[in-house]
């Protein structure tokens, strides 16, 4: 468990600093994520948060401003890492494993795709951990065409749910974390 709530920490971490450095007139801006603002982006993690919580649990409340949800739903997952919860297996839509590893192959990565979303829609420094980006290249393109396809599929996991957008191509020289973001849909030009 170690290495999986290190992991999430760090990328918590991350996110929460580029959460904090957005300045109110910036949560509208669009980002590259079709339909959402830098809001919706922030609103996003918070609700996959709450998804990685077993059953019977919810995200606790929270003052109605980005960075508090966002530290709130963070110290539920936190609290869940640190204890026996972690441990418990749940069926998911990659199958069935342990609520740790859901959350590690879920939320922690999504916080670190998501970061770079957030970051370019507020003018920060878009550039994630290189070995967050090996790991998650490593991941990524070893995913089977067929699944690969069903993550590119709107509403394949459930209604509304797009967990990649279609590949776009980038030079191939380009460094692995551009590969990796036009891999999962992202134009990093």
């Amino acid at each position: 468990m170690g290495e999986i709530a290190e992991r999430y920490r760090r990328h918590a971490d991350a996110f929460e600093r580029k959460v904090a450095a957005v300045q109110p007139d910036q949560w509208d801006n669009p980002s590259p994520c079709a339909r959402w603002s830098a809001k919706d982006v922030v609103d996003h993690i918070i609700a996959m948060h709450g998804y990685m919580l077993p059953a019977g649990h919810s995200l606790s409340p929270a003052p109605d401003d980005p960075l508090s949800r966002f530290r709130s739903a963070r110290a539920d997952v936190e609290a869940v890492l640190g204890s026996e919860l972690a441990h418990e297996e749940s069926d998911t839509p990659a199958g069935r494993m342990t609520v740790a590893d859901h959350i590690d192959q879920v939320v922690s990565d999504d916080m670190v795709l998501h970061g770079w979303d957030l970051a370019r829609a507020t003018g920060q420094d878009d550039t994630m951990d290189p070995v967050d980006v090996e790991r998650l290249w490593a991941a990524t393109s070893k995913i089977p065409p067929e699944l690969m396809e069903k993550c590119r599929t709107p509403g394949a996991f459930g209604p509304g749910v797009e967990v990649y957008g279609p590949e776009v191509e980038v030079p191939g020289d380009a460094s692995l974390q551009d590969r990796l973001l036009g891999l999962i849909g992202r134009d990093p030009a």
